[in-house]
C-alpha cells in the first residue's frame, strides 16, 4: 500500500490537488488508452481511472513488489 501511496504521489508532484494536471499521469494515460493527452479533461480521466481501476490497482501492486525485490538486492 505503501508503494502505492509513493507512487501518487511521485506522479502528481506539482498538481497534488489538481492530479488532472499532471503531464506525467496525462502521458501515462495517453499512451494506455491513446487519448490525447493535451485533450484530457478531469471528467475523462474519473472516467479512465473507474474504467481501469482493477488494472491500476494491479500495477501498483506490482510496483509494490518490484520495489521489496530492489531492496532485498
Amino acid at each position: 500500500m505503501i508503494a502505492a501511496i509513493r507512487f501518487v504521489w511521485n506522479a502528481t508532484r506539482g498538481n497534488r490537488l489538481h492530479p488532472w494536471r499532471s503531464e506525467y499521469l496525462k502521458w501515462r494515460i495517453e499512451t494506455y488508452s491513446g487519448m490525447k493527452a493535451d485533450e484530457i479533461e478531469p471528467k475523462d480521466m474519473v472516467r479512465f481511472v473507474w474504467r481501469e481501476k482493477w488494472n491500476l490497482l494491479r500495477f501498483l501492486k506490482w510496483t509494490g513488489e518490484l520495489e521489496k525485490a530492489g531492496d532485498r538486492e
